[in-house]
């Protein structure tokens, strides 16, 4: 029986598979099949986790959660099934598991494949995003993937990636707010008060940030739905 461990970086995209109030940064069973860790954002942080599901018995990895678009026709809420990882150079996804996950999806749900890059830090500009497009060949972007890939790639076990855009190519979060958010990515209200209080960031953009996060949110529970079985939960 395959066990999949899934990483998360942050507790909303954790909440699409369990409505359990995980712990911080440590393995939990989801049963016989699967278990989770939700970690932080970044590659530190992935590989960890990765280290972490592998040595608690893990025979395949998964990257489950947001990604910001580098492909302009990409839209909140549009899920991203990656046929590779670049994260420097290019790694490969368990293409079968894909095709057994992405069958089980409603016909509703917007699906792309092509390439999922990494970067280490937060794109904040359509500029960014674009440049990274043009170097990679990517059509979405986010910080964790490529660690376990290459986590899974070592230990010769099966890797796939679920990511859905959570920030379009004109539109991302803007960097101050790193600074406004807890490990786990929740919000830290007081420095996030203190932002708005100070201009830093506007009502505006938070609002349109919380509705294109439900979006994305609501898209990983739709595959978390139909496609338990491929992650370990049904």
């Amino acid at each position: 029986m395959r066990k999949i461990g899934i990483v998360t970086a942050m507790r909303m995209e954790a909440r699409c598979i369990t409505r359990r109030h995980l712990p911080f940064n440590q393995r939990i069973s989801l049963g016989q099949s699967a278990s989770i860790w939700l970690c932080g954002m970044g590659e530190e942080a992935a590989l960890q986790a990765a280290a972490g599901l592998k040595a608690g018995g893990a025979t395949a990895l998964m990257s489950f959660g947001f990604a910001g678009a580098l492909d302009p026709n990409l839209r909140p809420g549009d899920l991203v099934l990656p046929e590779a990882i670049h994260a420097g150079y290019s790694m490969p996804v368990d293409l079968s598991w894909r095709s057994r996950l992405r069958q089980m999806l409603p016909a509703s749900l917007n699906v792309s494949d092509g390439t999922l890059a990494t970067s280490r830090l937060v794109l904040s500009s359509a500029s960014a995003k674009l440049e990274l497009a043009r170097a990679t060949g990517a059509c979405a972007v986010d910080m964790e993937s490529g660690a376990v890939a290459e986590a899974a790639a070592h230990a010769d076990l099966p890797f796939m990636a679920v990511r859905v855009i959570s920030d379009a190519v004109e539109f991302s979060p803007p960097a101050i707010l790193m600074d406004a958010v807890h490990p786990d990515g929740s919000a830290n209200l007081a420095r996030l008060l203190l932002l708005l209080l100070r201009g830093s960031v506007s009502l505006s953009t938070l609002l349109r940030l919380a509705v294109e996060s439900r979006a994305a949110c609501s898209t990983l529970s739709t595959v978390a739905k139909y496609a338990g079985t491929e992650l370990g939960i049904a």
